[in-house]
């Protein structure tokens, strides 16, 4: 595994750009946009999404959060870098981090992140390799080589990384995967869900939600496959991909421990009707008791809660210290995530109940208000701003929708 070589020269235009940090050089996207309905990152010879700069943000929050935690310096990989750039925010805006090891199976993509690396002089601290993703990682799979932090940060789905990812983490440590095939999780494809997620998803008001789920739910039962169990810290529903953050925990019992984090969501199309049940081995009601229709059911998935409320008030401590361009809407993301950490699964859209009954919509804080009032959990969500979370019925919801809207 000998780093590649560094060069100047590229075949393709390019520009400095800055962000947190750090200044890198990467592909000039313009240059390759031909039509409004193209996805220009991927039309590039090197990937670089500039969309993307919330999720290294938060990456990089969540980084140093699990660093303060474990108290120690940190070997981190990013086995599909592109231009190398979140590698590098690791590198320079994490305090403990001991050495970054990026690599990518494009060359021209892993001599620009060389050239990156140089840039920033970082080359005793980052290593660039060119080298298939699971090559890389089963590299470092024995004990006493593995990584505290993978990013797994694909185009596409993560799936056929997790295996090697899990194999190279060493106990207790984090894994962060971005899956941006939301159609399939989001029940437009079904099949494909199924096929590479091994749960059946379902085209609901929440559907983003469920899309974390059955992400989860696969990396659950692939660890388990390597006797490891997993434990969520973070998870976030952001434009077009979803991601979920991690930490493993090796034995058996610890892995039978996430498996009864595992059901399945039922869910009634009549009446917005929605209860969990519990277990990998299912025990499903055929009809909705509220109206009688027939349910529908996605999963298995997880069912557990999808972030740490400690973790995220780490995360919040760390963006007041930093002076990031999406501080705003990060605060905002993580002051929701942390309220819902513990709320119910599921979420009602407001908007959504009133389409169907056919009534103006009212305000969402008046709804959750009101359903406070009466004497129910509710919550926001950051997967839709008008989405509440509560434990009160699909009928008590619908009721005070109707009260508040006449």
């Amino acid at each position: 595994m000998t780093p590649i070589g560094f060069s100047k020269k590229f075949d393709f235009p390019t520009e400095v750009i800055k962000e947190g940090s750090i200044s890198v050089v990467v592909p000039r996207l313009e240059v390759y946009a031909k039509g409004l309905w193209e996805y220009i990152p991927s039309k590039a010879p090197v990937f670089y999404n500039p969309l993307m700069e919330l999720n290294r943000d938060i990456a990089v929050l969540a980084l140093q959060a699990y660093q303060k935690i474990q108290g120690k310096r940190l070997l981190v990989c990013e086995p599909l870098t592109g231009c190398g750039i979140r590698g590098l925010r690791f590198a320079v805006e994490v305090r403990g981090v001991q050495k970054v090891v990026l690599s990518d199976i494009n060359l021209e993509a892993a001599k620009l992140a060389q050239f990156n690396v140089e840039f920033n002089k970082l080359t005793k601290r980052v290593v660039v390799l060119n080298e298939d993703a699971n090559l890389l990682l089963s590299r470092y799979a024995a004990p006493r080589r593995r990584f505290h932090f993978i990013d797994v940060d694909p185009f596409g789905s993560p799936v056929p990384y997790l295996d090697a990812a899990l194999r190279a983490l060493s106990g207790g440590g984090l894994l962060a995967l971005t899956a941006t095939d939301v159609a399939p999780l989001c029940g437009v494809h079904p099949n494909a869900c199924i096929r590479k997620y091994g749960g059946r998803p379902l085209r609901t008001e929440y559907c983003h939600e469920l899309a974390v789920r059955l992400l989860m739910g696969c990396l659950v039962m692939t660890a388990a496959k390597h006797e490891i169990g997993v434990e969520v810290m973070f998870s976030h529903s952001t434009d077009h991909y979803i991601r979920v953050y991690v930490t493993a925990h090796y034995g058996a019992r610890r892995a039978d421990q996430s498996i009864q984090k595992m059901g399945y969501v039922l869910h009634c199309f009549s009446c917005f009707h929605r209860e969990i049940s519990e277990g990998f081995v299912p025990h499903l009601r055929g009809e909705c008791p509220e109206c009688g229709s027939v349910l529908k059911v996605a999963g298995p998935l997880w069912i557990g809660e999808l972030s740490d409320h400690g973790f995220c008030s780490l995360m919040e401590k760390e963006t007041t210290r930093r002076q990031l361009k999406n501080r705003g809407r990060i605060s905002k993301l993580l002051f929701l995530i942390k309220n819902e950490s513990e709320a119910s699964p599921t979420y009602y859209v407001v908007d959504k109940v009133c389409d169907k009954l056919g009534l103006p919509v009212p305000s969402t804080m008046r709804v959750a208000r009101r359903l406070g009032e009466r004497g129910f959990e509710t919550t926001l969500t950051h997967f839709n701003s008008r989405g509440i979370r509560t434990d009160a019925t699909a009928n008590v919801v619908k009721e005070t929708i109707v009260e508040l809207a006449n």
